[in-house]
Protein backbone atom coordinates (compact mmCIF):
# COMPACT_ATOMS: atom_id res chain seq x y z
CA UNK A 1 0.00 0.00 0.00
CA UNK A 2 2.73 2.56 1.22
CA UNK A 3 6.21 0.28 0.01
CA UNK A 4 7.87 1.51 -3.44
CA UNK A 5 6.81 -0.18 -6.55
CA UNK A 6 9.10 1.26 -8.69
CA UNK A 7 12.20 0.09 -7.91
CA UNK A 8 12.42 -3.57 -6.35
CA UNK A 9 15.61 -2.86 -4.44
CA UNK A 10 13.80 -0.58 -2.14
CA UNK A 11 10.41 -2.41 -1.85
CA UNK A 12 11.45 -3.47 1.86
CA UNK A 13 9.71 -2.89 5.25
CA UNK A 14 13.52 -1.40 6.80
CA UNK A 15 13.08 1.33 4.00
CA UNK A 16 9.51 2.12 4.23
CA UNK A 17 9.81 2.42 7.90
CA UNK A 18 13.16 4.63 7.44
CA UNK A 19 10.77 6.68 4.84
CA UNK A 20 7.80 6.89 7.28
CA UNK A 21 9.23 7.20 10.62
CA UNK A 22 8.73 4.73 13.50
CA UNK A 23 6.07 6.28 15.07
CA UNK A 24 3.96 7.03 11.47
CA UNK A 25 4.52 3.08 10.38
CA UNK A 26 3.54 1.78 13.78
CA UNK A 27 -0.26 4.21 13.53
CA UNK A 28 -0.62 2.62 10.38
CA UNK A 29 0.10 -0.73 11.21
CA UNK A 30 -2.64 -0.47 14.27
CA UNK A 31 -5.02 0.61 12.03
CA UNK A 32 -4.56 -1.46 9.43
CA UNK A 33 -5.36 -4.36 12.26
CA UNK A 34 -8.37 -3.15 13.64
CA UNK A 35 -9.54 -3.07 10.09
CA UNK A 36 -8.68 -7.06 9.37
CA UNK A 37 -9.47 -7.86 13.46
CA UNK A 38 -13.06 -9.77 13.20
CA UNK A 39 -13.58 -9.05 9.67
CA UNK A 40 -14.71 -11.94 6.93
CA UNK A 41 -11.67 -12.90 6.41
CA UNK A 42 -10.80 -14.22 10.39
CA UNK A 43 -10.43 -18.01 10.31
CA UNK A 44 -12.66 -19.15 12.93
CA UNK A 45 -12.56 -22.64 14.49
CA UNK A 46 -14.22 -24.45 12.10
CA UNK A 47 -12.38 -23.00 9.21
CA UNK A 48 -9.03 -24.40 10.87
CA UNK A 49 -10.36 -27.49 11.13
CA UNK A 50 -11.61 -27.51 7.48
CA UNK A 51 -8.34 -26.82 6.40
CA UNK A 52 -6.67 -29.73 8.70
CA UNK A 53 -8.43 -32.45 7.32
CA UNK A 54 -6.90 -31.73 3.89
CA UNK A 55 -3.06 -32.77 5.72
CA UNK A 56 -2.68 -36.12 6.73
CA UNK A 57 -0.61 -36.96 9.55
CA UNK A 58 2.44 -39.40 9.06
CA UNK A 59 1.27 -42.99 10.13
CA UNK A 60 2.47 -42.77 13.73
CA UNK A 61 2.77 -45.97 15.81
CA UNK A 62 1.57 -46.26 19.19
CA UNK A 63 4.94 -46.59 21.25
CA UNK A 64 6.26 -46.65 24.74
CA UNK A 65 7.65 -43.52 25.09
CA UNK A 66 9.07 -45.13 28.81
CA UNK A 67 10.25 -48.02 27.14
CA UNK A 68 12.17 -46.43 24.27
CA UNK A 69 13.61 -43.40 27.07
CA UNK A 70 15.08 -46.10 29.03
CA UNK A 71 17.01 -47.76 26.33
CA UNK A 72 18.20 -44.02 25.43
CA UNK A 73 19.53 -43.60 28.56
CA UNK A 74 21.43 -47.01 28.60
CA UNK A 75 22.99 -46.22 25.46
CA UNK A 76 23.95 -42.75 26.61
CA UNK A 77 26.25 -45.20 29.36
CA UNK A 78 28.08 -46.11 26.47
CA UNK A 79 28.47 -43.52 23.88
CA UNK A 80 29.08 -40.04 25.31
CA UNK A 81 29.70 -38.87 21.62
CA UNK A 82 25.80 -39.99 21.08
CA UNK A 83 24.68 -38.73 24.27
CA UNK A 84 26.20 -35.21 23.62
CA UNK A 85 24.27 -35.09 19.82
CA UNK A 86 20.45 -36.46 21.54
CA UNK A 87 21.53 -33.09 23.56
CA UNK A 88 22.35 -30.68 21.61
CA UNK A 89 20.40 -32.12 17.73
CA UNK A 90 17.55 -34.09 18.83
CA UNK A 91 14.39 -32.37 19.97
CA UNK A 92 10.87 -33.47 21.99
CA UNK A 93 7.97 -34.20 20.15
CA UNK A 94 4.49 -34.48 20.69
CA UNK A 95 3.97 -37.67 19.45
CA UNK A 96 5.23 -40.83 22.22
CA UNK A 97 8.05 -42.58 21.28
CA UNK A 98 9.36 -40.50 18.45
CA UNK A 99 11.77 -36.84 18.07
CA UNK A 100 12.72 -34.35 15.99
CA UNK A 101 16.37 -35.13 14.32
CA UNK A 102 18.16 -31.94 13.24
CA UNK A 103 21.26 -32.50 10.77
CA UNK A 104 24.02 -30.20 11.22
CA UNK A 105 24.96 -28.82 8.01
CA UNK A 106 27.75 -26.54 9.56
CA UNK A 107 31.51 -29.05 9.90
CA UNK A 108 33.97 -26.52 9.62
CA UNK A 109 36.02 -26.17 5.87
CA UNK A 110 32.16 -26.59 4.24
CA UNK A 111 30.62 -23.31 3.59
CA UNK A 112 27.43 -22.79 6.56
CA UNK A 113 23.88 -25.17 4.97
CA UNK A 114 26.08 -26.98 1.86
CA UNK A 115 25.68 -30.57 1.12
CA UNK A 116 27.36 -32.44 -1.53
CA UNK A 117 25.21 -34.68 -3.84
CA UNK A 118 26.40 -37.68 -2.49
CA UNK A 119 25.28 -36.64 1.33
CA UNK A 120 22.37 -35.43 -0.47
CA UNK A 121 21.71 -39.02 -1.83
CA UNK A 122 21.96 -40.26 1.37
CA UNK A 123 20.08 -38.00 3.13
CA UNK A 124 17.02 -38.53 1.02
CA UNK A 125 17.58 -42.37 1.92
CA UNK A 126 17.92 -42.04 5.56
CA UNK A 127 14.77 -39.88 5.24
CA UNK A 128 12.44 -42.64 3.63
CA UNK A 129 14.35 -45.40 6.57
CA UNK A 130 13.58 -43.10 9.18
CA UNK A 131 11.21 -40.35 8.65
CA UNK A 132 8.13 -41.16 6.38
CA UNK A 133 10.16 -39.92 3.26
CA UNK A 134 10.27 -36.21 4.52
CA UNK A 135 13.27 -33.88 5.53
CA UNK A 136 12.52 -29.92 5.85
CA UNK A 137 15.22 -27.45 5.49
CA UNK A 138 15.69 -24.12 7.98
CA UNK A 139 16.08 -21.14 7.64
CA UNK A 140 18.86 -22.05 10.14
CA UNK A 141 20.86 -24.14 7.42
CA UNK A 142 20.27 -27.27 8.89
CA UNK A 143 18.21 -30.39 7.74
CA UNK A 144 15.32 -31.27 10.23
CA UNK A 145 13.97 -35.17 10.39
CA UNK A 146 10.39 -34.18 12.23
CA UNK A 147 9.37 -37.88 13.06
CA UNK A 148 12.19 -40.38 13.87
CA UNK A 149 11.87 -43.30 16.21
CA UNK A 150 13.08 -42.95 19.63
CA UNK A 151 14.20 -46.61 19.44
CA UNK A 152 15.99 -46.04 15.86
CA UNK A 153 17.80 -42.65 17.25
CA UNK A 154 21.17 -44.47 17.68
CA UNK A 155 21.17 -45.97 14.18
CA UNK A 156 20.35 -43.03 12.36
CA UNK A 157 22.93 -41.01 14.76
CA UNK A 158 25.73 -43.43 13.26
CA UNK A 159 24.56 -43.26 9.84
CA UNK A 160 24.89 -39.72 9.92
CA UNK A 161 28.55 -39.93 11.79
CA UNK A 162 29.61 -41.34 8.45
CA UNK A 163 28.30 -38.61 6.69
CA UNK A 164 29.45 -35.81 8.69
CA UNK A 165 26.34 -34.35 9.21
CA UNK A 166 26.27 -34.90 13.04
CA UNK A 167 28.37 -32.49 14.42
CA UNK A 168 26.72 -31.71 18.32
CA UNK A 169 26.26 -28.03 18.10
CA UNK A 170 23.03 -26.69 16.85
CA UNK A 171 22.68 -23.31 18.26
CA UNK A 172 25.77 -22.56 19.23
CA UNK A 173 28.89 -20.34 18.05
CA UNK A 174 29.83 -22.96 15.56
CA UNK A 175 26.40 -22.99 13.54
CA UNK A 176 26.12 -19.87 12.14
CA UNK A 177 23.46 -19.00 9.63
CA UNK A 178 25.79 -17.15 6.92
CA UNK A 179 24.95 -16.00 3.23
CA UNK A 180 27.20 -17.25 -0.04
CA UNK A 181 28.70 -13.37 0.39
CA UNK A 182 31.01 -12.64 -2.16
CA UNK A 183 32.51 -16.07 -3.15
CA UNK A 184 28.94 -16.40 -4.97
CA UNK A 185 26.81 -13.28 -4.83
CA UNK A 186 27.30 -10.13 -7.26
CA UNK A 187 25.23 -8.24 -4.99
CA UNK A 188 28.05 -8.88 -1.79
CA UNK A 189 30.12 -6.36 -0.87
CA UNK A 190 32.00 -8.51 0.94
CA UNK A 191 32.45 -12.60 1.43
CA UNK A 192 31.10 -14.30 4.31
CA UNK A 193 32.05 -17.79 4.14
CA UNK A 194 35.63 -17.37 4.75
CA UNK A 195 34.18 -15.28 8.04
CA UNK A 196 32.52 -17.66 9.34
CA UNK A 197 35.27 -20.54 8.54
CA UNK A 198 37.84 -18.35 10.59
CA UNK A 199 35.80 -18.27 13.51
CA UNK A 200 34.69 -21.78 13.34
CA UNK A 201 38.89 -23.06 13.07
CA UNK A 202 39.55 -20.34 16.03
CA UNK A 203 36.76 -21.30 18.40
CA UNK A 204 37.02 -25.44 17.77
CA UNK A 205 36.57 -26.49 21.67
CA UNK A 206 33.30 -27.69 21.34
CA UNK A 207 33.38 -28.20 25.28
CA UNK A 208 34.03 -24.12 25.43
CA UNK A 209 31.09 -23.83 22.87
CA UNK A 210 29.28 -26.00 25.28
CA UNK A 211 29.98 -23.48 28.46
CA UNK A 212 29.78 -20.25 26.45
CA UNK A 213 25.81 -21.62 25.86
CA UNK A 214 23.37 -20.42 23.29
CA UNK A 215 24.64 -17.98 21.17
CA UNK A 216 22.95 -17.12 17.42
CA UNK A 217 25.76 -15.68 15.11
CA UNK A 218 24.48 -14.33 11.88
CA UNK A 219 26.52 -13.33 9.16
CA UNK A 220 25.47 -11.24 5.96
CA UNK A 221 28.09 -9.78 2.83
CA UNK A 222 26.01 -6.79 2.20
CA UNK A 223 22.74 -4.90 3.32
CA UNK A 224 20.35 -7.18 1.90
CA UNK A 225 20.85 -9.28 5.21
CA UNK A 226 20.36 -12.63 3.83
CA UNK A 227 22.07 -13.74 6.84
CA UNK A 228 19.78 -12.00 8.68
CA UNK A 229 22.81 -10.30 11.00
CA UNK A 230 20.52 -7.66 11.83
CA UNK A 231 18.92 -9.98 14.56
CA UNK A 232 21.85 -12.31 15.55
CA UNK A 233 23.17 -12.03 19.08
CA UNK A 234 26.27 -11.43 17.16
CA UNK A 235 25.36 -9.81 14.20
CA UNK A 236 28.57 -9.37 11.22
CA UNK A 237 27.93 -7.09 8.23
CA UNK A 238 30.29 -7.16 5.24
CA UNK A 239 30.87 -3.36 3.81
CA UNK A 240 32.80 -1.68 1.24
CA UNK A 241 35.44 0.62 2.59
CA UNK A 242 37.31 2.47 -0.67
CA UNK A 243 37.28 -0.82 -2.66
CA UNK A 244 38.17 -2.84 0.63
CA UNK A 245 36.13 -5.79 2.04
CA UNK A 246 35.49 -4.69 5.81
CA UNK A 247 33.30 -6.12 8.56
CA UNK A 248 31.01 -3.96 10.74
CA UNK A 249 29.91 -6.25 14.12
CA UNK A 250 26.68 -5.64 16.03
CA UNK A 251 25.72 -7.11 19.04
CA UNK A 252 22.10 -8.09 21.12
CA UNK A 253 19.98 -8.73 18.31
CA UNK A 254 16.79 -11.88 18.73
CA UNK A 255 14.89 -13.55 16.48
CA UNK A 256 12.68 -14.75 19.44
CA UNK A 257 9.56 -13.61 21.27
CA UNK A 258 10.57 -10.68 22.21
CA UNK A 259 12.45 -9.68 19.28
CA UNK A 260 15.58 -6.87 18.59
CA UNK A 261 17.44 -5.17 16.42
CA UNK A 262 20.91 -5.43 17.36
CA UNK A 263 22.55 -2.14 17.94
CA UNK A 264 26.38 -1.50 16.07
CA UNK A 265 29.38 -1.95 18.04
CA UNK A 266 31.50 0.84 16.17
CA UNK A 267 34.27 1.35 13.89
CA UNK A 268 34.20 -1.75 10.83
CA UNK A 269 37.15 -4.44 10.99
CA UNK A 270 39.19 -6.18 8.55
CA UNK A 271 38.91 -9.70 7.28
CA UNK A 272 41.81 -11.08 9.04
CA UNK A 273 40.80 -8.97 12.94
CA UNK A 274 37.32 -10.50 12.96
CA UNK A 275 38.20 -13.79 15.21
CA UNK A 276 40.10 -12.01 17.93
CA UNK A 277 37.18 -9.57 18.25
CA UNK A 278 34.59 -12.03 18.66
CA UNK A 279 37.32 -13.62 21.35
CA UNK A 280 37.31 -9.85 22.83
CA UNK A 281 33.19 -9.66 23.14
CA UNK A 282 33.09 -13.16 24.40
CA UNK A 283 35.73 -12.99 26.90
CA UNK A 284 33.70 -9.74 27.98
CA UNK A 285 30.47 -12.51 28.10
CA UNK A 286 32.35 -14.70 30.27
CA UNK A 287 33.46 -12.04 32.67
CA UNK A 288 30.27 -10.34 33.08
CA UNK A 289 28.00 -12.87 33.15
CA UNK A 290 25.99 -14.49 36.38
CA UNK A 291 24.65 -18.07 36.90
CA UNK A 292 23.12 -19.87 34.20
CA UNK A 293 22.90 -16.50 32.26
CA UNK A 294 23.09 -16.94 28.22
CA UNK A 295 24.66 -14.25 26.18
CA UNK A 296 21.37 -12.42 25.27
CA UNK A 297 20.66 -12.39 28.87
CA UNK A 298 24.27 -10.77 30.30
CA UNK A 299 24.00 -8.35 27.23
CA UNK A 300 20.45 -7.67 28.19
CA UNK A 301 21.80 -7.03 31.81
CA UNK A 302 25.01 -4.42 31.09
CA UNK A 303 24.38 -3.16 27.55
CA UNK A 304 26.96 -2.89 24.82
CA UNK A 305 29.60 -0.46 26.51
CA UNK A 306 31.42 -3.20 28.41
CA UNK A 307 31.79 -4.84 24.92
CA UNK A 308 32.47 -2.04 23.65
CA UNK A 309 35.20 -0.80 25.65
CA UNK A 310 37.00 -4.40 25.40
CA UNK A 311 36.90 -4.30 21.58
CA UNK A 312 38.40 -1.09 21.39
CA UNK A 313 40.59 -0.54 24.03
CA UNK A 314 44.13 0.34 23.05
CA UNK A 315 47.10 -1.73 23.40
CA UNK A 316 49.96 -0.31 26.11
Amino acid sequence: MYGNRDNKYKARIKILVRAMGVEAFREKVEKEWEYLRGNANTLDSAAVEYVKKHFTLPDYEQLDDSAANRELASLRMESTRFGRWLDKNVRAHKQAGYAIVNLALKPTGIAPGDITDTQMDAVADLADEYSFGEMRNTHHQNIVFADVKKSELFRLWEALCELRLATPNLGYLSDPICCPGGDYCALANAKSIPIAEAIQRKFDDIDYLYDLGHIDLNISGCMNACGHHHVGQIGILGVDKKGQEFYQVSLGGNMGREAAIAKILGPSFAQDEIPAVIEKILDTFVELREAEEHFLDTYKRVGIDPFKERVYAKAG
